[in-house]
């Protein structure tokens, strides 16, 4: 019973080292407020509810990219596989600041982004993955990054890249983002030293009205039904994929 009693000593003490070896892994951290969910009608007639996913959904969110780690097409696999990596990081806090916003139809995982404050003042736009396709959800879901970014975080400055040519196409172009890539090394995004575009305060108040959409407060319905996340089971990036 005493050497029981010893080990259970020991395997205290080796907890408490544990935790404070945690400690020492996980970065300072801002304190961030709260992105106010929203609710979004889709060109098909469908409502997507935006709302900040939660640290205890990684599950859903990580089951949701894992297929996509192989689709080469429209560089399907690099973007997931690094969003994969990213709320990974923000789960085992390795990542300081991060956000994860879901778009959901009827709790289904329309679309992911993520994203991270690097001070009061200024954003890094990480990815946005859409899974369901031509009803402009990574259009939105991006916007309401940007929304959270600027109007809710009061960033000034919003660093931005672009891994695939309908990303350059979405964000480069159509919002018209300032490019800063002359000014390398002093000024770089944080994913490999892809050319950094930035949307400024003024110009993400000039793009807003026509960008961001969609209204609050979500009715307690429309809530409820994003309340847990659903796992697509159909994927249009792979033909006859069964989960």
């Amino acid at each position: 019973m005493k050497k029981q009693e010893n080990i259970g000593k020991k395997k205290g003490v080796y907890d408490m080292a544990l935790d404070a070896m945690e400690k020492t892994l996980r970065p300072p951290e801002l304190t961030l407020k709260a992105y106010p969910p929203k609710v979004i009608t889709l060109a098909s007639g469908e409502k997507m509810v935006v709302r900040e996913a939660k640290r205890e959904e990684v599950g859903a969110l990580l089951g949701t990219l894992y297929p996509l780690i192989g689709v080469p097409k429209d560089f399907y696999d690099i973007v997931a596989v690094r969003m994969y990596s990213e709320i990974l990081g923000w789960y085992r806090y390795r990542v300081a600041n991060e956000f994860v916003l879901v778009g959901t139809i009827g709790g289904v995982i329309a679309g992911i982004v993520t994203s991270r404050a690097v001070t009061p003042q200024l954003g890094m736009s990480l990815h946005t993955l859409t899974i369901k396709r031509g009803l402009r959800v990574g259009a939105q879901l991006f916007a309401a990054k940007m929304e959270h970014h600027i109007d809710i975080l009061g960033e000034d400055e919003v660093y931005i890249v672009a891994e695939s040519p309908n990303g350059f196409k979405r964000w480069m172009i159509e919002y018209q983002l300032e490019d800063r890539s002359a000014q390398f090394p002093e000024v770089r995004h944080e994913l490999g030293g892809v050319p950094t575009y930035v949307l400024t305060r003024p110009l993400w108040e000039a793009v807003r009205p026509s960008k961001c959409t969609g209204s609050r407060p979500v009715s307690p319905e429309d809530l409820k039904s994003s309340e847990k996340l659903i796992m697509p089971s159909e994927y249009p990036q792979i033909p006859g994929f069964k989960r």
